[in-house]
């Protein structure tokens, strides 16, 4: 079986599940799978899918997993209490083959179901790689990896430039994510800052590093006062659940522009920095430090995470740009954990629905937005003043 652990999973899910536990335990969501890539068939594999789904709800915490959570400073003694008696549940997955592919749904309590996105997405790519590439070594991959690792030590101006490894979703497969990142720890340490795995961060004694999700903003569509206040709910909720720590925020569930309308004065302050996951991270960093600047906040104090679709060589340049403005980390996923030779597939799970009305992430990039009805789409645009996007 795949997942072995549910560790083996981002430490964000963690961290947005014991927020749901104390501020949001009643919640009810839907989540949907989607490959982005029109010409992949994933029917061939619902099979071995569905016995990895069951072998996934079989699994439970340990007492060392649940101590190793416990060590991390922001995770308190009553979510660990939780997780003591947690599995995930089979009944709460509608999984089928349709004539346009794969239908996966996952519907029931946001606390019960927030953990299957990571370890799900983890199986299916695998399980894709498996099936159509079963000849497949990691010959090329080893010499890629060898070969990023390599120019980044030529690199004169290195020094400073850190990033973490934010692949388990679309990993080739748990093998070679292990793999890969014990090579980087042992040839690279002095940029590599962690994983956002958590097992891995247990197992290699490194940082596991992560904050929230669009889910936790998207949610609080339907979860706080208005719906053109729920990104600043979501982060009043957050600041009110970590008091200080986690402080990076994602800043691209409704927009860069929309993120600048409500990150006042107050929010500045309040957190360490932002994440940017879609649109152009020059244009998107330049604005950002310009909005500090605005709101007399010197942004040398601040953290700006850069996580889309990044390669070392674009990290780097990134690094070089800004450098001097502001302090830089970076998360990188397939380009470490699926970069073999053969080109991985783009799949996602995001929430749809919270308590029974639709909820959506207006992406700064084109065919990242998804959602189910068009007519609250609309809505959502109105209420952030944001122009049409292409769905998904």
């Amino acid at each position: 079986m795949l997942i072995q652990s549910l560790l083996d999973t981002d430490l964000y899910k963690f961290t947005m599940m014991q927020a749901v536990l104390h501020q949001f335990p009643a919640a009810q969501v839907e989540y949907r799978f989607h490959c982005r890539n029109e010409a992949v068939d994933l029917r061939p594999i619902q099979q071995a899918l569905e016995a990895e789904i069951a072998h996934l709800c079989s699994l439970r915490f340990s007492e060392d997993e649940l101590a190793y959570l416990g060590s991390l400073r922001y995770i308190k003694p009553d979510f660990i209490e939780f997780l003591r008696l947690f599995r995930l549940q089979q009944r709460y997955i509608q999984l089928e083959s349709t004539a346009d592919g794969l239908e996966l749904i996952i519907r029931g309590p946001w606390l019960h179901t927030i953990l299957f996105e990571v370890p799900l997405l983890a199986i299916i790519s695998e399980l894709y790689h498996r099936h159509y590439h079963p000849d497949h070594d990691l010959t090329t991959a080893r010499l890629k990896l060898t070969e990023k690792i390599g120019w980044l030590q030529q690199q004169d101006d290195r020094h400073g430039m850190v990033f973490a490894d934010f692949g388990t979703r679309r990993r080739f497969s748990a093998a070679w994510h292990r793999e890969m990142l014990g090579e980087l720890k042992q040839h690279i340490p002095e940029h590599l800052r962690g994983t956002s795995n958590v097992a891995l961060a247990r197992e290699m004694g490194l940082l596991p590093i992560g904050t929230m999700a669009h889910e936790f903003i998207q949610a609080c569509q339907a979860l706080g006062p208005r719906l053109m206040d729920a990104q600043r709910f979501a982060f009043e909720t957050w600041a009110r659940e970590y008091r200080g720590d986690l402080g990076i925020a994602l800043s691209d569930t409704y927009s860069l522009k929309a993120f600048i309308n409500d990150f006042d004065l107050y929010f500045c302050k309040l957190f360490d920095g932002a994440r940017q996951d879609s649109g152009d991270p020059i244009l998107w960093a330049e604005a950002i430090l310009a909005h500090y600047r605005s709101m007399r906040v010197d942004p040398k104090t601040k953290n700006l995470v850069f996580s889309d679709n990044l390669t070392m060589a674009k990290a780097m340049e990134i690094y070089r740009r800004f450098r001097d403005e502001t302090k830089v980390a970076f998360g990188i996923g397939t380009h470490l954990t699926n970069d073999t030779g053969v080109a991985p597939i783009n799949i996602v799970i995001k929430m749809t629905a919270c308590n029974g009305q639709p909820v959506a992430k207006l992406s700064d990039s084109p065919g990242k937005t998804m959602c189910t009805d068009e007519t609250y789409l609309a809505w959502l645009r109105q209420a952030y003043g944001i122009q049409n996007l292409p769905t998904n």
